[in-house]
């Protein structure tokens, strides 16, 4: 409990989320692990990870290939102990029950460890189902709440039927994280009172994201010397816009021979482009251009950052996207969309380049600048080198401190 004064309370948090990696998919939601993780590192935490069932689930994978993969009951990872309680959702149908579907099959998990370790407030990730189901088992356990919202948010405020739900939950909380100002904007839009939202982005870990000498890199990684390298990181699914890059690559190659276009990522829970991509390439005629590396280590992701000349993201939406601040921090320049938060995370023009979005010109006349331009590399490490961890968890450790004493004194907002 390093940097906390001895007579301040420390409170237990249990984390509630359903993206969180486990032992079937190890690669979905590493950021929200790698934020909580260093919490834990401070004060005292649980992890309640649910995962999605239903009867005869199984039957699907066949068909869709990485369709919600058998998870264990506990786990443990990098020394903390994690629980996947299981709640009934059937996919495709009845979304706006998911809320409360999550509560009440985590509500068992949940009393029990309330006795035992004992724990003072909730920490949910991502506002609808999380954030709405931490609220109501909130009510139900007596306990103060606080959501973390990511993203996808913007997508469900545009549902009809799941925005009240999201809205709810997000007034239900003690503390509403963004991870952006644009996200922490859209939960004041929902009716969070503005002392109630706060802003804490993510940050990056330099102990794993450094450069490597760009020749062994590409040693490593069978990459000509010389030859210009684009690479993109990410969940492939049509949102991330890995086909988007993939369509300027034709008319890239006529300016830069050689080139090559790595892509970091695999299937998510949300689906797997990576059949519809290899058809793109193979159509364009980009075999000997664009390498498929599949999922891709956090520890091992600085080899083919390393590698490349830039960074490349279409993305339709993000929230903060983490994997920039980890491409700069091994010394690359960004080229993506200004949607989202990505503005806040690619602030300075000699930290790359933002294009509109849906504007297939501006990516590629984008992409052939950041391949001509000479970066100053040392301003992108030292700006990704001000953006680590310990700031943002000092921040988050000091905000859970305020909530648990403000609910102690009686100041739980209403939902």
């Amino acid at each position: 409990m390093t940097g906390l004064p001895e007579a301040i309370y420390i409170p237990r948090a249990l984390v509630f989320t359903t993206v969180f990696p486990h032992a079937g998919q190890r690669h979905i939601g590493l950021f929200v692990r790698e934020r909580m993780f260093r919490v834990a590192e401070r004060l005292p935490a649980s992890f309640v990870c649910p995962i999605p069932w239903f009867p005869g689930q199984s039957i699907i994978r066949p068909y869709r290939p990485g369709f919600r993969p058998p998870a264990p009951r506990r786990e443990e990872q990098l020394g903390i102990h994690v629980l996947h309680p299981r709640f009934l959702s059937i996919p495709g149908v009845g979304k706006r029950w998911d809320g409360l579907l999550l509560a009440l099959g985590a509500l068992p998990t949940l009393r029990r460890l309330r006795q035992n370790p004992g724990f003072d407030n909730l920490d949910a990730h991502f506002g609808y189902p999380d954030g709405y189901a931490a609220t109501l088992l909130g009510r139900w356990l007596d306990l103060p709440v606080t959501v973390t919202i990511r993203g996808n948010e913007e997508v469900i405020a545009r549902n009809p039927s799941l925005r009240p739900l999201l809205a709810r939950g997000l007034r239900g909380a003690a503390r509403v994280f963004s991870v952006s100002d644009s996200l922490r904007r859209l939960a004041i839009e929902l009716g969070v009172e503005p002392e109630r939202a706060i802003t804490v982005p993510n940050g990056v870990d330099s102990e794993k994201f450094y450069p490597v000498p760009r020749l062994e890199a590409r040693g490593e990684l069978g990459l000509p010397a010389r030859a210009p390298v684009l690479i993109s990181v990410g969940g492939l699914v049509e949102g991330k816009g890995f086909h988007r890059v993939i369509e300027c690559l034709p008319a890239l190659k006529a300016d830069f021979p050689g080139l090559r276009y790595l892509i970091a990522g695999g299937a998510t829970p949300v689906g797997d482009w990576r059949p519809r991509l290899e058809r793109q390439v193979r159509e364009l005629g980009l075999g000997d251009t664009v390498t498929f590396l599949g999922p891709v280590a956090p520890e091992r992701l600085r080899v083919p950052l390393s590698a490349a000349d830039a960074f490349v993201l279409a993305t339709a939406r993000e929230g903060w996207a983490n994997v920039f601040l980890e491409a700069m921090a091994c010394g690359l320049p960004v080229v993506t969309t200004r949607v989202g938060g990505n503005p806040e995370v690619v602030s300075d023009p000699r930290l790359g380049t933002l294009v509109p979005f849906g504007e297939p010109a501006a990516l590629e006349a984008a992409i052939r600048e950041a391949l001509h331009h000479d970066w100053d590399r040392d301003f992108i490490l030292a700006y990704a080198r001000a953006n680590t961890w310990d700031r943002r968890i000092d921040q988050l450790v000091g905000e859970f401190q305020k909530v648990v004493a403000e609910y102690r004194q009686g100041k739980a907002p209403s939902s």
